[in-house]
């Protein structure tokens, strides 16, 4: 089980368990003084697997540093760094029943519940709790990624009185593992564009053109599909390919198709 941000210092959340060769302090940026503590528990240093493409996160905050932020923040850098830097496919996490600071770290990271057990021994607090595991794919932590950088772009808003932009923003991931952005500009001709065109033309213009996954978020905050002319534009642009292209349609209960599914027949050949 991951160590709980709530329990602070009480045994149970002894920072020495924090050994393995993926474990980290926790510092603060002021003073670079050592708060706590966080690890990738890989195989070997984890019960939740054991499979090498797989991981715990685990960690520790000391009780004066709770309710600011940190572990959230401490996580997602951790969650970065198993998919992009060591490999990792999967990160597990769990916390014990009550502790609902680390329930709540643990949904603000993008963790999915996968299930509960019964009587988990805890060794080090002498005691049995139950127990919740959460789980994130490398999928999950890229469509994170994706809706979190559209909506850092989505600032709706009046820039004259015949053009508006950013009702609606998209993210594009290429095969590169870049993230592209663009926002829908409205004009009260056909000037305007919609936001998965400008992303792709984004893309096109730093060098790329292959695309893997499409995230569009409506004013609303909630995804949805990109029109008709935005998927044209995709197929012609990859006509070989289109059909694996994936879109999100429902991010809150990742409902994801493909290009395929939307445009299973194309007009050329």
């Amino acid at each position: 089980m991951a160590a709980a941000p709530e329990r602070g210092g009480e045994p149970g959340c002894d920072p020495k368990c924090f050994n393995g060769p993926e474990a980290y302090a926790i510092c603060l940026k002021t003073d670079n003084k050592a708060i706590g503590a966080i690890e990738l528990k890989l195989n070997g240093h984890t019960d939740m697997t054991e499979r090498d493409d797989e991981c715990e996160l685990g960690y520790w905050l000391g009780k004066p540093f709770w309710g600011q932020g940190i572990v959230p923040e401490a996580a997602r850098e951790m969650l970065r760094h198993a998919f992009e830097d060591i490999g990792m496919q999967k990160v597990w996490c769990g916390y014990y029943d009550g502790n609902l600071k680390s329930k709540r770290v643990q949904e603000k990271c993008g963790f999915r519940y996968q299930w509960t057990t019964e009587g988990v021994d805890v060794p080090l607090m002498h005691e049995e709790r139950t127990g919740h595991v959460n789980l994130m794919t490398k999928d999950d932590w890229l469509w994170r990624k994706l809706y979190e950088a559209a909506r850092s772009v989505q600032n709706g808003r009046k820039i004259s009185d015949y053009v508006e932009a950013g009702g609606v923003a998209a993210a594009i991931l290429s095969s590169s593992g870049r993230v592209y952005t663009g926002v829908c500009v409205d004009t009260c001709s056909t000037l305007g564009i919609c936001a998965e065109r400008n992303a792709i033309f984004n893309m096109l213009t730093n060098g790329e053109q292959e695309i893997c996954k499409v995230l569009t978020v409506m004013s609303n905050g909630k995804t949805g599909a990109p029109c008709g002319a935005c998927r044209e534009l995709m197929v012609q642009l990859m006509p070989g390919t289109y059909k694996g292209i994936e879109i999100m349609l429902d991010y809150e209960k990742n409902r994801v198709v493909t290009l395929g599914d939307l445009t299973p027949e194309w007009w050329i050949g």
